[in-house]
């Protein structure tokens, strides 16, 4: 059975923004659309019966991850991961590529403020045409991370869209080394869609359009991938040290993805970045900015991010924005959210974070509304 498809709605007649609709086996995706970020099978202080219930209708969880604990194959045996962890719509993994960017080079931030030069390499051992070898960061256990085992980790996971390995180079990668992890990266990406193909088990699977910043790169990657009989694209890769080689990168490489099927930007999911994106036809962002926000007193508005605690807020006996229809403007003020933030209190995070999701959700909601009346 394979019941993925992708349609689109309508385009824009003032920019490249689409509004699409993506079938999957456990149901629809109302694109452009927010993905919001379940590391471990969950958002953090959300469950995911209420994540349901504040509309995200695609959930990311990660592999490495998921592979390192409980074990893909506990996922499998509790009868996949939507049941798993009680989720009855969509759910897209990622391959475990992210973490030979993340433990070898740390975060985005960290790449760029020291350019590369902090490394974990009790973490990530090598990597080889075979694939990387990590170290969990749980026990120290030795972990072959190949495009097979990371597609048969997926299989057992069981998510609906499914994404190839790759390596995620830095942005400051040398041409040289970056030609060789391109070139790695689309046989890793070639020996990933064979894996799938063997058993598609109803999922879809997604490239991973690489090249870093370089563009005649990005240009040979579309064209590579776009040659194989992939599901969708993702666009992912080093993007730039600011908004501006983001958006740069992108303006030139989202006319040489294929229309015909869904895209997705992986890892960016800001406001300032959504904006700027969505015109370029993207169709879905994951984050976990709203998230991180969220647990950092950071609460999502109309006019920009409000710090709970900030100086007045202890004496607003109002809702967060006062026409938010989520569940925590509609029981709670901002003085109570205030207080639990200022007391430590564990609620603080649940109340802030239904708010910030509930926020994207509308936010991209009313972005599709605005493309199907041709004003994006």
């Amino acid at each position: 059975m394979n019941t993925f498809s992708f349609s689109i709605i309508h385009k824009s007649k003032k920019s490249r923004a689409r509004v699409g609709r993506i079938t999957t086996p456990h149901g629809i995706i109302d694109t452009p659309s927010f993905v919001a970020v379940g590391t471990n099978g969950t958002i953090k202080a959300l469950d995911n019966r209420l994540v349901e219930q504040l509309g995200v209708q695609l959930m990311f969880c990660n592999t490495y991850h998921l592979i390192l604990h409980p074990g893909a194959h506990i996922v499998k045996q509790g009868g996949g991961i939507h049941k798993f962890i009680n989720r009855t719509v969509p759910i897209i993994t990622d391959s475990g590529g992210f973490q030979v960017f993340s433990l070898k080079y740390g975060s985005v931030h960290d790449e760029i403020k020291s350019r590369g030069t902090k490394r974990n390499e009790n973490s990530v051992v090598k990597i080889t045409e075979d694939g990387v070898l990590f170290r969990s960061y749980r026990d120290g256990t030795p972990v072959l991370l190949t495009p097979e085992t990371s597609i048969q980790a997926q299989k057992d996971i069981g998510a609906d869209i499914i994404v190839s390995l790759d390596e995620l180079p830095p942005y400051h990668m040398p041409e040289k080394k970056l030609k060789a992890s391109f070139d790695r990266t689309h046989r890793w990406e070639k020996r990933s869609l064979d894996a799938h193909l063997a058993n598609k088990q109803g999922q879809a699977l997604y490239a991973v359009v690489h090249g870093g910043l370089d563009t005649e790169l990005r240009k040979q990657s579309c064209q590579i991938l776009s040659a194989l009989p992939f599901d969708g694209y993702a666009i992912c890769g080093s993007l730039g040290k600011s908004h501006e080689d983001l958006f740069s990168l992108l303006r030139f490489v989202m006319p040489l993805v294929p229309e015909d099927k869904p895209n997705h930007l992986l890892g960016i999911g800001d406001l300032k970045s959504l904006e700027e994106c969505i015109p370029f036809g993207i169709d879905t962002f994951d984050s976990s900015h709203p998230t991180k926000a969220a647990r950092h007193g950071l609460l999502l508005t109309k006019n920009g991010k409000m710090r709970a605690t900030q100086s007045g807020n202890i004496q607003k006996f109002r809702p967060i924005e006062d026409d938010c229809p989520c569940y925590t403007c509609q029981h709670y003020t901002l003085s109570y959210l205030c207080h639990l933030f200022k007391a430590n209190e564990l609620t603080a995070f649940t109340l802030a974070t239904i708010h910030n999701i509930s926020f994207m959700v509308r936010y991209m909601a009313d972005m599709r509304n605005k493309i199907l009346n041709d004003e994006i």
